[in-house]
């Protein structure tokens, strides 16, 4: 817990130091959803059809533009390397990671579930269908975004390479996201798309950080 810590705070320390990289993502996010009702038309019944692939699929790309740099500093700089060399426990380090990044670009989206309601005309049933698919979403966004910057490291050109490997992991969440926000959009029960949510989540949960610690020291060896 000690070392878990130490690396939380560093991981911290170097996000207020380099803002783009999660400021960048941020701004997408809000880009998209601002130009998209400028690009369909104001119709709000439109709109309101329209707005879960809007925020999921808005969602998706910012978390996977943030994606790429999370270990080229590290891997760079040597610093995977010494923790590898030194035999010290990866697994702080990851964790780490994964929660830095949801804090940096998982966090910021939920925080701004209050306006995508208000842009994309989304009533109050949807409104809370949004935030559920959110919170459970976005950190399966980060856990699925970690794992491709981790296999994609050493790469020369590792965002399309990222982009070709994640995205179809992306494609269940997204659709289960989607249903249950068009379920609360006309009156019918989500719970089920919310417990296939949170079961992915946890499935995440329990194998990614092994799969990450192996591909980072696969990269290094």
């Amino acid at each position: 817990m000690v070392m878990l810590g130490q690396f939380i705070k560093r991981e911290l320390r170097l996000l207020a130091r380099q803002k783009a990289d999660w400021l960048n993502p941020l701004l997408f996010f809000v880009i998209v959803l601002c130009l998209f009702p400028l690009g369909v038309g104001p119709s709000p019944n439109l709109l309101r059809i329209m707005a879960p692939g809007i925020v999921w699929i808005a969602a998706l790309l910012s978390v996977l533009l943030a994606a790429e740099r999370l270990f080229k500093d590290d891997y760079r700089n040597g610093v995977i390397e010494q923790l590898v060399a030194a035999r010290q426990p990866l697994l702080s380090f990851v964790l780490a990671k994964l929660f830095t990044n949801w804090l940096s670009t998982g966090l910021p989206l939920v925080l701004l579930s209050p306006v995508v309601a208000l842009l994309l005309n989304i009533d109050t049933a949807g409104f809370v269908a949004l935030l559920f698919t959110l919170l459970l979403g976005t950190p399966l966004l980060s856990l699925l975004g970690v794992m491709g910057a981790a296999l994609t490291v050493s790469a020369d050109k590792g965002g399309i390479l990222l982009a070709l490997l994640i995205l179809p992991l992306y494609i269940p969440l997204l659709i289960f996201a989607s249903a249950a926000m068009e379920a609360a959009a006309t009156g019918m029960s989500y719970h089920g798309q919310l417990a296939i949510m949170l079961a992915m989540l946890l499935f995440a949960l329990a194998l990614i950080p092994l799969a990450v610690i192996g591909a980072l020291k696969l990269n290094v060896s």
